[in-house]
Order: structure tokens, then C-alpha cells, then sequence
């Protein structure tokens, strides 16, 4: 009988042992994706080893190796799992205004590790070794912002912004700040920060004009 989580061979005997309690299928995955996030977030890509998710999940680097065959996949699949399970809510207020606000001061809330991890150096040893950017990340890697869409879908069939002005620059440009924001104080960005960048910056770029 196959067991997942248990130190299995003998070229691996001096990998910690395993607990009694034995974790299998998305248990197991998900302990191990955790466990590969915290790694990535206290010592970046160019610290990161699978012999350090292996003793930070209590596992062995077989068990680990099964699933991911390389440390970038590991990676990749560390980030993916962190993003799905920090989730935003669909605010749905009726007005984009307080859509995007709901929206950003969330998010921030629930993925301020993501966005001061990515914003600063945690993962250029990764794009240096994959030949990739961030934005080739955020845009092949990551899920798509299919609720951001929505957000932005919804407020122009409202006729509160103009289409023509929503160039793909133009709608990342509230995220890009609230990252660099996140990236400067480490910390969730305030409301009011969320507010000004909505309010001064963004919708007078995309308003029709009065």
C-alpha cells in the first residue's frame, strides 16, 4: 500500500522522520505548498531549497520530488497556491468607485506578503534563472484578475467610464501603486491611501468629460 507522507527511502535516511499523523493527498499538498511559500518569503528564490521546504513541512525531499520535479516549479506552484487561497470578495456596490476601493483595501489586507514579496527582490533569482519578468509572471503564471474584469465591465456598461480610455495600462495603473505602496511600509496600505489613488489619480483618467 502506497503511504504519501513518510520518509521512504534509505538514499534519504538522514531526512527528518515523519510525524505519526500521516498526511495524504490535498492535505499533503497543501502543507507543502505553505510550507514552500514561508520559505520563498524569508529567504527569496536564491534561498530557497527544497531541503528547506522538506524540513519546514516535516517531510522528506522524495515526497516533494514526486510532485515537483524542480525548485521553479515548486516555486510557481508556492505562489499559485498563496494567490487562490487569499481571495478577494466581489464587492459588487453598484458604483466603481467604491468597487475598486472595496477591492484594493482588501486585497491588501490579504495579500500584502504577495505584493511586498514581488515588488521587491524576493524572486529576481528565479527570473534570472527562467529567462522570464514579472510581467511575464503575472500574466502566464498567475490566474487571470477575472473579477478586476468584471469590476471594470460592470462600471462601463454604467456608463461610468470611458472604454477608449481603459487601455490595459491605464486599468493596472491603481494596482501598481497600491504595490509600490505595500512594497514601501511592508504593511497593509491604509484606506485612505486606497481612497486617494481611486479618487486623485485613477477615475479622472478614465471619466467621460463634464
Amino acid at each position: 500500500m502506497s503511504i504519501e507522507d513518510i520518509s521512504v527511502s534509505n538514499n534519504f535516511s538522514s531526512e527528518p522522520q515523519e510525524s505519526v499523523t500521516r498526511r495524504r493527498g490535498a492535505v499533503l499538498e497543501n502543507a507543502l505548498l505553505e510550507a514552500a511559500w514561508d520559505e520563498l518569503v524569508r529567504g527569496g528564490f536564491g534561498g530557497f531549497t527544497i531541503e528547506g521546504v522538506a524540513a519546514r513541512s516535516g517531510t522528506s525531499r522524495t515526497v516533494i520530488y514526486r510532485r515537483w520535479a524542480t525548485r521553479p516549479e515548486l516555486a510557481v506552484a508556492a505562489v499559485r497556491h498563496y494567490w487562490e487561497t487569499h481571495r478577494v470578495a466581489d464587492p459588487d456596490s453598484g458604483t466603481l468607485r467604491q468597487d475598486l476601493i472595496e477591492y484594493m483595501f482588501e486585497g491588501s489586507i490579504k495579500r500584502v506578503d504577495f505584493l511586498v514579496f514581488f515588488t521587491g527582490v524576493g524572486m529576481q533569482e528565479y527570473f534570472k534563472e527562467t529567462q522570464t519578468s514579472f510581467d511575464d509572471f503575472r500574466k502566464e503564471i498567475l490566474p487571470s484578475e477575472i473579477l478586476l474584469d468584471e469590476i471594470y465591465r460592470r462600471a462601463i456598461e454604467r456608463g461610468e467610464i470611458d472604454p477608449q480610455k481603459l487601455s490595459s495600462r491605464v486599468a493596472s495603473l491603481p494596482f501598481d501603486l497600491l504595490r509600490q505602496e505595500a512594497f514601501m511600509t511592508g504593511k497593509p496600505v491604509p484606506r485612505s491611501a486606497v481612497e486617494e489613488i481611486v479618487d486623485q489619480i485613477f477615475l479622472p483618467l478614465v471619466r467621460f468629460p463634464r
